[in-house]
């Protein structure tokens, strides 16, 4: 599946007004949810329905969702990249001084309620179409992967705009509003973090059955099972965690890659979920994995390694994760860059949002946390990650060897940030800037309501610090 995204013509769904919902990668038709002739001309047969899917995909490829944007933003709050960019957005959540009207969080929080806009319209909707040619696992199957990238979406801003588990009041920190229906949005107050939780949980655990397998580019019950693992990995149900990415890695669809040139390969056996991108339909220019991460020229220069993560992979030679180029940063100097997303001049860099690897991480961290050996045993699982990247066995592990692997791993992948809080570790290392204010728990390591959403809906609580 290919799908189109055109911001210059994109209408807000702050609160869920308006919704653009693509039924071919040419034609667009705009959807009000109160409009009822534009819903029924969407939903007045089955191909259309299926193109509404489509468009929810569409919405999930904006680079503020999964497409890099939201990721590189986590990152900069952490200690993979430095920020040398020109975006004053960026730059102050780089400096732990965002403010509530930075415009850049707005776009995060715009454009992924957009995506649970677009998926609500779909469930609401499909199973009222007559249409005998429409049959009934199509309807389960269109429904299911508008639950997927609604859940998605949850999970996804859950982790900014509200804080983790493991800091504040746990379950019942403030998260984001759970809006489930295309009828409601504007009047619902933020669910607490247990409350977002525990409906992804159910959605995922829900829509198995109904997924289509043998797919990496559209929501799979593969995806599903990978996903659990990484919610109750965050919820420290170790035993869950192991299983789940322990299911996962035994599904002989799913398989480590032999070498690292699998990002942009979406047949590559490495991915479980990717999204497709290309010079028409993806990422946009300058912005996103590959215009981000790129050296001026082709990219904007803005996200150069930080030197704690050199010197991270400096510490073993040969490690073939650390693949880089040089060149001109944003601010005119040469600085060394992942090779990730080395497409610059299209942008077209697939958008890498969950793979086998991560499977792995997650069934050693369970496994050695809750001292179980689940599947294998946390040495194991890391030595098979350690041997694909060139480097000898260890003898033994820790929890920060293992996060050290995450870390080298998954870096430029926007899974940093998390990583550190939920194992109550500073986003910063000794001698990084803000170090003190990135510790967990502190105001600024969580994005603000966006100043526009409260001046619509002023109930909608304030995160403290802002």
């Amino acid at each position: 599946m290919k799908t189109n995204i055109n911001k210059n013509n994109k209408f807000s769904v702050l609160v869920l007004l308006l919704v653009i919902l693509t039924t071919s990668c040419e034609d667009k038709i705009e959807l009000l949810p109160e409009d009822e002739t534009a819903s029924e001309v969407v939903f007045s047969n089955g191909p259309l329905a299926l193109g509404a899917v489509t468009g929810i995909y569409n919405r999930a490829q904006q680079d503020d969702v999964l497409n890099g944007t939201l990721q590189f933003m986590t990152e900069w709050q952490a200690d993979n990249v430095d920020f040398i960019g020109t975006f004053s957005t960026f730059e102050q959540v780089s400096a732990y001084a965002t403010l509530a009207a930075n415009t850049s969080i707005f776009g995060i929080w715009d454009d992924n309620y957009e995506v649970i806009g677009a998926a609500n319209l779909v469930i609401d909707n499909v199973p009222l179409i007559d249409d005998v040619n429409f049959t009934e696992e199509q309807r389960a199957q269109a429904i299911a992967e508008a639950r997927f990238l609604r859940a998605l979406v949850y999970f996804n801003i859950s982790t900014v705009f509200g804080q983790p588990l493991q800091a504040g009041a746990g379950r019942a920190n403030l998260s984001v509003p759970l809006v489930t229906t295309s009828e409601r949005g504007l009047e619902l107050p933020r669910a607490t973090l247990g409350e977002v939780y525990d409906f992804v949980e159910s959605e995922f655990l829900a829509i198995i059955p109904d997924l289509a397998d043998n797919t990496r580019i559209l929501a799979n019950p593969g995806a599903c099972r990978a996903f659990l693992a990484k919610l109750y990995l965050y919820e420290e149900r170790w035993d869950e965690a192991a299983n789940f990415a322990n299911d996962v890695i035994n599904d002989p669809f799913y398989t480590l890659a032999t070498d690292y040139s699998f990002y942009d390969s979406p047949d590559a056996t490495e991915h479980i979920f990717t999204l497709l991108n290309d010079a028409v339909n993806g990422q946009d220019s300058g912005q996103g994995f590959s215009g981000l991460s790129n050296p001026v020229n082709g990219g904007r220069g803005d996200v150069p390694f930080s030197q704690n993560l050199l010197d991270t992979f400096a510490e073993e030679a040969g490690d073939l994760r650390f693949t880089t180029q040089t060149g001109p940063g944003a601010e005119g100097v040469d600085r060394i860059f992942t090779d990730k997303f080395p497409e610059d001049a299209n942008n077209s860099d697939d958008a890498p949002v969950m793979r086998i690897t991560e499977m792995y991480l997650t069934r050693a961290e369970a496994n050695f946390r809750g001292g179980s050996s689940i599947g294998a045993t946390p040495l194991d699982d890391i030595n098979i990650l350690r041997n694909r990247a060139g480097l000898a066995d260890l003898t033994s592990v820790d929890l920060d060897i293992i996060l050290n692997e995450r870390r080298k791993e998954l870096a430029f992948e926007g899974q940093r940030r998390m990583d550190l809080l939920r194992n109550n570790l500073s986003l910063r290392r000794p001698g990084q800037p803000n170090e003190a204010v990135s510790a967990p728990g502190m105001d600024k390591t969580i994005f603000p309501i966006p100043q526009t959403v409260r001046d619509l809906s002023p109930f909608i609580d304030q995160n403290p610090g802002y």
